[in-house]
Protein backbone atom coordinates (compact mmCIF):
# COMPACT_ATOMS: atom_id res chain seq x y z
CA UNK A 1 0.00 0.00 0.00
CA UNK A 2 0.99 3.59 -0.81
CA UNK A 3 2.01 5.78 2.00
CA UNK A 4 2.20 9.49 3.01
CA UNK A 5 4.38 10.64 5.81
CA UNK A 6 2.63 13.32 7.50
CA UNK A 7 5.04 15.28 9.70
CA UNK A 8 4.60 18.06 12.12
CA UNK A 9 4.60 19.37 16.21
CA UNK A 10 2.04 17.38 17.53
CA UNK A 11 2.54 18.71 20.63
CA UNK A 12 0.92 21.68 19.12
CA UNK A 13 -1.05 20.67 15.75
CA UNK A 14 -1.76 17.32 16.81
CA UNK A 15 -6.01 17.43 16.24
CA UNK A 16 -5.24 19.21 13.11
CA UNK A 17 -2.59 16.51 11.76
CA UNK A 18 -4.97 13.63 12.87
CA UNK A 19 -7.58 15.38 10.85
CA UNK A 20 -5.48 15.29 7.75
CA UNK A 21 -4.29 11.63 8.51
CA UNK A 22 -8.19 10.45 8.73
CA UNK A 23 -8.66 11.83 5.15
CA UNK A 24 -5.83 10.50 3.85
CA UNK A 25 -6.04 7.04 5.35
CA UNK A 26 -10.34 6.76 4.38
CA UNK A 27 -9.15 7.79 1.21
CA UNK A 28 -7.35 3.74 1.03
CA UNK A 29 -3.95 5.05 1.86
CA UNK A 30 -1.24 4.16 4.82
CA UNK A 31 0.09 7.15 7.37
CA UNK A 32 3.17 7.51 8.84
CA UNK A 33 3.34 9.91 11.53
CA UNK A 34 6.34 11.59 12.72
CA UNK A 35 5.91 13.67 15.37
CA UNK A 36 8.61 16.97 15.13
CA UNK A 37 7.55 18.97 18.17
CA UNK A 38 9.55 18.91 21.52
CA UNK A 39 6.77 20.26 24.14
CA UNK A 40 4.47 17.29 24.74
CA UNK A 41 4.88 13.67 24.04
CA UNK A 42 2.46 12.26 21.86
CA UNK A 43 2.27 8.36 22.44
CA UNK A 44 0.44 6.88 19.13
CA UNK A 45 2.92 7.83 16.35
CA UNK A 46 5.24 5.69 13.75
CA UNK A 47 8.68 7.56 14.51
CA UNK A 48 8.88 9.88 18.00
CA UNK A 49 10.26 13.52 19.05
CA UNK A 50 12.89 11.01 20.88
CA UNK A 51 13.85 9.67 17.42
CA UNK A 52 13.98 12.92 15.37
CA UNK A 53 15.78 14.72 17.46
CA UNK A 54 18.38 11.53 17.95
CA UNK A 55 18.60 11.87 14.05
CA UNK A 56 19.44 15.88 14.30
CA UNK A 57 21.88 15.48 16.33
CA UNK A 58 20.95 15.93 19.70
CA UNK A 59 18.49 14.34 22.81
CA UNK A 60 15.47 15.32 22.93
CA UNK A 61 16.28 15.68 27.01
CA UNK A 62 18.80 18.54 26.21
CA UNK A 63 16.67 20.42 24.14
CA UNK A 64 14.55 20.42 26.71
CA UNK A 65 16.77 21.47 29.52
CA UNK A 66 18.29 24.16 27.11
CA UNK A 67 14.85 26.06 26.57
CA UNK A 68 15.78 27.44 23.08
CA UNK A 69 13.23 27.19 21.02
CA UNK A 70 15.92 28.08 18.17
CA UNK A 71 18.10 25.64 18.26
CA UNK A 72 15.32 23.66 18.82
CA UNK A 73 13.64 23.89 15.81
CA UNK A 74 16.86 23.45 13.83
CA UNK A 75 17.77 20.27 15.64
CA UNK A 76 14.24 18.79 15.12
CA UNK A 77 13.75 20.14 10.88
CA UNK A 78 17.38 18.52 10.35
CA UNK A 79 16.41 15.57 12.36
CA UNK A 80 13.08 15.77 10.12
CA UNK A 81 15.30 15.82 6.42
CA UNK A 82 18.35 13.12 7.43
CA UNK A 83 14.86 10.44 8.82
CA UNK A 84 12.88 11.17 5.29
CA UNK A 85 15.81 10.42 3.38
CA UNK A 86 16.19 7.30 5.80
CA UNK A 87 12.53 6.67 5.05
CA UNK A 88 12.64 7.31 1.12
CA UNK A 89 15.83 5.31 1.00
CA UNK A 90 13.91 2.38 2.50
CA UNK A 91 10.82 2.62 -0.09
CA UNK A 92 8.15 4.23 2.65
CA UNK A 93 7.63 7.28 1.26
CA UNK A 94 5.55 7.87 -1.51
CA UNK A 95 4.02 11.34 -0.47
CA UNK A 96 4.25 13.54 2.10
CA UNK A 97 2.45 16.66 4.21
CA UNK A 98 2.64 18.79 6.92
CA UNK A 99 1.42 21.79 8.08
CA UNK A 100 2.58 25.21 10.87
CA UNK A 101 3.49 27.90 11.08
CA UNK A 102 6.67 29.66 11.03
CA UNK A 103 8.29 26.21 13.01
CA UNK A 104 6.12 23.95 11.55
CA UNK A 105 6.92 25.05 7.80
CA UNK A 106 10.90 25.16 8.77
CA UNK A 107 10.81 21.55 9.81
CA UNK A 108 8.25 20.29 7.37
CA UNK A 109 9.61 21.90 4.78
CA UNK A 110 13.19 20.53 5.69
CA UNK A 111 11.95 17.18 5.41
CA UNK A 112 10.43 17.38 1.83
CA UNK A 113 13.10 19.18 0.12
CA UNK A 114 15.30 16.19 1.61
CA UNK A 115 13.59 13.96 -1.12
CA UNK A 116 13.82 14.20 -4.73
CA UNK A 117 11.97 15.60 -7.10
CA UNK A 118 9.05 13.82 -8.23
CA UNK A 119 7.61 12.74 -4.55
CA UNK A 120 4.23 14.55 -4.18
CA UNK A 121 5.13 17.07 -1.37
CA UNK A 122 2.22 19.55 0.41
CA UNK A 123 3.23 21.98 2.78
CA UNK A 124 -0.04 23.48 4.53
CA UNK A 125 1.85 27.27 6.01
CA UNK A 126 0.76 30.64 7.64
CA UNK A 127 3.64 31.69 5.65
CA UNK A 128 2.17 30.39 2.43
CA UNK A 129 1.69 33.66 0.76
CA UNK A 130 4.76 35.77 1.23
CA UNK A 131 8.44 34.84 0.82
CA UNK A 132 8.43 31.10 0.09
CA UNK A 133 11.91 30.98 -1.21
CA UNK A 134 13.63 29.50 1.90
CA UNK A 135 11.44 26.99 2.19
CA UNK A 136 10.72 25.66 -1.31
CA UNK A 137 14.41 26.03 -2.20
CA UNK A 138 14.92 24.31 -5.75
CA UNK A 139 12.05 21.21 -5.01
CA UNK A 140 8.31 20.54 -5.69
CA UNK A 141 6.84 21.59 -2.65
CA UNK A 142 3.25 22.49 -3.01
CA UNK A 143 2.67 25.26 -0.42
CA UNK A 144 -0.47 25.84 0.81
CA UNK A 145 -1.73 29.23 2.73
CA UNK A 146 -3.61 28.43 5.42
CA UNK A 147 -5.66 31.63 5.79
CA UNK A 148 -6.70 31.57 9.15
CA UNK A 149 -4.12 30.58 11.85
CA UNK A 150 -3.51 27.09 12.34
CA UNK A 151 -4.69 26.27 16.00
CA UNK A 152 -8.41 24.49 16.05
CA UNK A 153 -9.96 22.72 13.70
CA UNK A 154 -12.99 25.13 13.09
CA UNK A 155 -15.16 25.28 9.31
CA UNK A 156 -12.63 27.11 7.54
CA UNK A 157 -9.38 25.43 9.03
CA UNK A 158 -11.40 21.82 8.39
CA UNK A 159 -11.84 23.40 5.07
CA UNK A 160 -8.49 24.22 4.00
CA UNK A 161 -6.64 21.01 5.69
CA UNK A 162 -9.37 18.85 3.94
CA UNK A 163 -8.13 20.05 0.62
CA UNK A 164 -4.77 19.86 1.43
CA UNK A 165 -5.37 16.37 2.74
CA UNK A 166 -7.17 15.16 -0.92
CA UNK A 167 -4.46 16.86 -2.65
CA UNK A 168 -1.84 14.59 -1.56
CA UNK A 169 -3.98 11.61 -2.17
CA UNK A 170 -4.60 12.73 -5.63
CA UNK A 171 -0.84 13.01 -6.30
CA UNK A 172 -0.09 9.86 -4.65
CA UNK A 173 -3.03 7.33 -5.84
CA UNK A 174 -3.15 8.29 -9.49
CA UNK A 175 0.92 8.40 -9.45
CA UNK A 176 2.56 7.02 -12.79
CA UNK A 177 6.30 5.76 -13.31
CA UNK A 178 7.00 7.99 -16.42
CA UNK A 179 8.61 6.00 -19.29
CA UNK A 180 12.41 6.93 -19.32
CA UNK A 181 14.31 6.75 -22.26
CA UNK A 182 18.66 6.62 -22.12
CA UNK A 183 18.50 10.29 -23.91
CA UNK A 184 21.33 12.38 -22.32
CA UNK A 185 20.08 15.29 -20.54
CA UNK A 186 21.40 18.34 -20.83
CA UNK A 187 20.41 21.42 -18.50
CA UNK A 188 20.40 24.94 -19.92
CA UNK A 189 19.31 28.60 -18.43
CA UNK A 190 17.19 31.12 -20.18
CA UNK A 191 15.65 34.59 -19.48
CA UNK A 192 13.22 36.58 -21.42
CA UNK A 193 15.87 38.28 -23.04
CA UNK A 194 17.93 35.30 -24.26
CA UNK A 195 14.61 33.05 -25.26
CA UNK A 196 15.55 33.06 -28.96
CA UNK A 197 19.17 31.40 -28.52
CA UNK A 198 18.12 29.05 -25.84
CA UNK A 199 14.91 27.96 -28.01
CA UNK A 200 16.92 27.27 -31.16
CA UNK A 201 19.99 25.78 -29.31
CA UNK A 202 17.66 23.28 -27.39
CA UNK A 203 15.63 22.47 -30.85
CA UNK A 204 19.12 21.88 -32.09
CA UNK A 205 20.19 19.33 -29.41
CA UNK A 206 16.75 17.44 -29.13
CA UNK A 207 16.80 16.75 -33.36
CA UNK A 208 20.14 14.94 -32.24
CA UNK A 209 18.53 12.73 -29.57
CA UNK A 210 19.51 15.11 -26.39
CA UNK A 211 16.92 15.97 -24.01
CA UNK A 212 17.00 19.01 -23.04
CA UNK A 213 15.84 20.87 -19.35
CA UNK A 214 15.01 24.76 -19.65
CA UNK A 215 15.62 26.45 -16.01
CA UNK A 216 14.36 29.78 -15.29
CA UNK A 217 17.63 32.17 -14.03
CA UNK A 218 15.80 33.86 -11.70
CA UNK A 219 17.63 32.34 -8.84
CA UNK A 220 16.29 28.93 -7.80
CA UNK A 221 16.13 28.43 -11.24
CA UNK A 222 20.17 27.78 -11.31
CA UNK A 223 20.21 26.66 -8.15
CA UNK A 224 18.23 24.10 -9.10
CA UNK A 225 20.43 23.14 -12.56
CA UNK A 226 23.21 22.58 -10.10
CA UNK A 227 21.15 20.76 -7.77
CA UNK A 228 20.16 18.14 -10.23
CA UNK A 229 23.82 18.55 -11.68
CA UNK A 230 25.09 17.30 -7.73
CA UNK A 231 22.49 14.45 -8.01
CA UNK A 232 23.95 13.26 -11.45
CA UNK A 233 20.62 13.90 -13.17
CA UNK A 234 22.06 16.04 -15.58
CA UNK A 235 25.05 15.34 -17.67
CA UNK A 236 26.14 18.19 -19.59
CA UNK A 237 25.82 22.23 -19.02
CA UNK A 238 24.64 24.56 -21.52
CA UNK A 239 24.71 27.44 -19.42
CA UNK A 240 23.80 30.49 -21.47
CA UNK A 241 22.30 32.80 -19.02
CA UNK A 242 24.32 33.33 -16.49
CA UNK A 243 22.57 36.68 -15.26
CA UNK A 244 21.99 35.38 -11.44
CA UNK A 245 25.54 35.95 -10.41
CA UNK A 246 24.90 40.00 -11.43
CA UNK A 247 21.77 39.99 -8.50
CA UNK A 248 24.54 38.12 -6.13
CA UNK A 249 27.38 40.50 -6.76
CA UNK A 250 25.06 43.97 -7.10
CA UNK A 251 21.85 43.00 -4.62
CA UNK A 252 19.23 42.31 -6.77
CA UNK A 253 16.66 39.97 -6.57
CA UNK A 254 17.39 36.64 -8.19
CA UNK A 255 20.92 36.20 -7.22
CA UNK A 256 21.34 32.32 -6.99
CA UNK A 257 24.06 32.30 -4.65
CA UNK A 258 28.22 32.82 -3.90
CA UNK A 259 28.77 28.79 -5.72
CA UNK A 260 26.48 29.73 -8.78
CA UNK A 261 28.46 28.18 -11.43
CA UNK A 262 30.35 25.44 -9.43
CA UNK A 263 28.18 22.32 -10.16
CA UNK A 264 29.45 21.17 -13.29
CA UNK A 265 33.42 22.21 -13.35
CA UNK A 266 32.81 19.99 -9.59
CA UNK A 267 31.26 16.92 -11.17
CA UNK A 268 33.67 17.04 -13.98
CA UNK A 269 30.65 17.09 -17.14
CA UNK A 270 31.51 19.01 -19.81
CA UNK A 271 29.84 22.43 -20.26
CA UNK A 272 28.97 25.20 -22.60
CA UNK A 273 29.01 28.46 -20.89
CA UNK A 274 27.91 32.01 -21.71
CA UNK A 275 27.12 35.76 -21.23
CA UNK A 276 23.37 35.66 -21.30
CA UNK A 277 21.77 39.01 -19.16
CA UNK A 278 24.63 39.84 -17.37
CA UNK A 279 23.57 43.41 -18.84
CA UNK A 280 20.69 43.31 -16.29
CA UNK A 281 20.13 43.11 -12.23
CA UNK A 282 16.56 42.04 -11.19
CA UNK A 283 14.46 44.05 -9.04
CA UNK A 284 10.70 44.16 -8.41
CA UNK A 285 8.36 46.97 -9.12
CA UNK A 286 10.02 50.30 -10.01
CA UNK A 287 9.47 52.01 -6.57
CA UNK A 288 11.19 48.96 -4.76
CA UNK A 289 14.50 49.62 -6.50
CA UNK A 290 17.46 50.81 -3.51
CA UNK A 291 17.23 54.58 -3.41
CA UNK A 292 20.91 54.21 -4.23
CA UNK A 293 20.35 52.92 -7.57
CA UNK A 294 17.32 55.54 -8.50
CA UNK A 295 19.58 57.07 -10.40
CA UNK A 296 20.64 54.26 -12.81
CA UNK A 297 19.40 53.37 -16.32
CA UNK A 298 16.97 51.32 -15.38
CA UNK A 299 14.03 49.66 -17.28
CA UNK A 300 10.70 48.48 -16.54
CA UNK A 301 10.49 45.19 -18.30
CA UNK A 302 6.47 44.74 -17.02
CA UNK A 303 4.72 45.74 -13.67
CA UNK A 304 6.50 43.65 -11.56
CA UNK A 305 10.26 43.53 -12.80
CA UNK A 306 12.38 46.88 -13.06
CA UNK A 307 15.98 45.86 -14.74
CA UNK A 308 19.04 48.04 -13.94
CA UNK A 309 22.13 48.57 -16.67
CA UNK A 310 25.22 46.71 -14.84
CA UNK A 311 28.06 49.61 -15.35
CA UNK A 312 31.83 48.90 -16.22
CA UNK A 313 33.28 48.29 -13.04
CA UNK A 314 30.30 45.66 -12.20
CA UNK A 315 30.77 43.83 -15.71
CA UNK A 316 34.51 43.74 -15.00
CA UNK A 317 34.34 42.19 -12.08
CA UNK A 318 31.53 39.88 -13.25
CA UNK A 319 34.24 38.80 -16.13
CA UNK A 320 36.55 37.97 -13.26
CA UNK A 321 34.03 35.85 -11.60
CA UNK A 322 33.27 33.80 -14.15
CA UNK A 323 36.81 33.14 -15.60
CA UNK A 324 37.72 32.30 -11.57
CA UNK A 325 34.75 29.26 -11.82
CA UNK A 326 35.54 28.13 -14.45
CA UNK A 327 39.13 27.79 -14.26
CA UNK A 328 38.48 25.39 -11.66
CA UNK A 329 36.54 23.04 -13.65
CA UNK A 330 37.93 19.54 -13.39
CA UNK A 331 35.87 18.23 -16.58
CA UNK A 332 35.72 19.91 -20.26
CA UNK A 333 34.64 23.56 -20.42
CA UNK A 334 33.93 26.41 -22.87
CA UNK A 335 33.17 30.09 -22.90
CA UNK A 336 31.63 31.56 -25.74
CA UNK A 337 31.35 35.23 -25.85
CA UNK A 338 28.67 37.49 -28.05
CA UNK A 339 30.95 40.19 -28.72
CA UNK A 340 27.46 42.44 -30.04
CA UNK A 341 25.32 41.82 -27.01
CA UNK A 342 24.54 39.59 -24.34
CA UNK A 343 20.43 39.95 -24.70
CA UNK A 344 17.80 41.20 -26.73
CA UNK A 345 17.63 44.70 -25.06
CA UNK A 346 21.91 44.95 -25.71
CA UNK A 347 22.15 45.43 -29.19
CA UNK A 348 22.66 48.64 -30.81
CA UNK A 349 19.45 50.59 -30.50
CA UNK A 350 18.36 49.05 -27.43
CA UNK A 351 17.67 50.46 -24.15
CA UNK A 352 20.75 48.74 -22.03
CA UNK A 353 23.33 48.92 -25.44
CA UNK A 354 25.98 49.63 -23.46
CA UNK A 355 29.75 49.17 -25.40
CA UNK A 356 31.74 50.07 -22.63
CA UNK A 357 30.71 47.86 -20.38
CA UNK A 358 30.53 44.58 -22.19
CA UNK A 359 34.00 45.55 -23.77
CA UNK A 360 34.84 45.69 -19.41
CA UNK A 361 33.23 42.34 -19.38
CA UNK A 362 35.19 40.65 -21.89
CA UNK A 363 38.19 41.77 -21.23
CA UNK A 364 38.43 40.51 -17.49
CA UNK A 365 37.51 37.80 -19.01
CA UNK A 366 40.11 37.06 -21.27
CA UNK A 367 42.94 38.46 -19.30
CA UNK A 368 41.50 36.02 -16.17
CA UNK A 369 40.42 32.67 -18.07
CA UNK A 370 42.92 29.67 -17.76
CA UNK A 371 44.10 28.85 -21.04
CA UNK A 372 42.93 24.92 -20.32
CA UNK A 373 39.46 27.06 -20.59
CA UNK A 374 37.91 26.88 -24.47
CA UNK A 375 37.44 30.71 -24.93
CA UNK A 376 35.54 31.47 -28.41
CA UNK A 377 34.30 34.73 -29.15
CA UNK A 378 31.91 35.31 -32.21
CA UNK A 379 31.08 38.39 -33.68
CA UNK A 380 27.52 38.52 -33.56
CA UNK A 381 24.71 39.36 -30.58
CA UNK A 382 23.46 36.16 -28.03
CA UNK A 383 20.71 35.60 -29.80
CA UNK A 384 21.53 35.92 -33.29
CA UNK A 385 20.88 32.11 -35.20
CA UNK A 386 24.79 31.94 -35.61
CA UNK A 387 25.80 32.22 -32.18
CA UNK A 388 22.72 29.52 -30.93
CA UNK A 389 24.11 27.14 -33.26
CA UNK A 390 27.52 27.54 -32.39
CA UNK A 391 26.65 26.83 -28.77
CA UNK A 392 24.38 23.70 -29.64
CA UNK A 393 26.79 22.08 -31.94
CA UNK A 394 29.94 23.01 -29.48
CA UNK A 395 27.57 21.29 -26.71
CA UNK A 396 27.18 18.44 -28.96
CA UNK A 397 30.54 17.94 -29.99
CA UNK A 398 31.77 17.93 -26.05
CA UNK A 399 29.26 15.70 -25.47
CA UNK A 400 30.04 12.98 -28.26
CA UNK A 401 34.07 13.43 -26.78
CA UNK A 402 33.43 13.17 -23.26
CA UNK A 403 31.00 9.91 -23.83
CA UNK A 404 33.84 8.42 -26.02
CA UNK A 405 36.08 8.85 -22.66
CA UNK A 406 33.74 8.01 -20.06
Amino acid sequence: MKTVVVIGTFDTKGAELRYVQGIIERSGLATLLVDAGVLGKEPNVDISQVEVAEAGGKSLAELLEKKDRGEAITIMANGAATLAQKLHAQGKVQGIISLGGSAGTTIGAAAMRALPVGIPKVMVSTLASGDTRPYVGTKDICMIYSVVDIAGLNRLSKTILGNAARAIVGMVANAEEEKVDDKPLIGTTMFGVTTPCVTAAREYLESKGYEVLVFHATGAGGRAMEDLIYDGFITGSLDITTTEWCDELIGGVMGAGPDRLEAAGKMGIPQVVSLGALDMVNFGPKETVPEKFKDRRLYVHNPTVTLMRTEPDECAQLGRIIAEKLNAATGPTALVVPLKGVSLIDKEGQPFHHPKANEALFAAIRQNLDPKVKLIEIDTDLNDPEFSLSLAKLMEEMMEQWGAMA
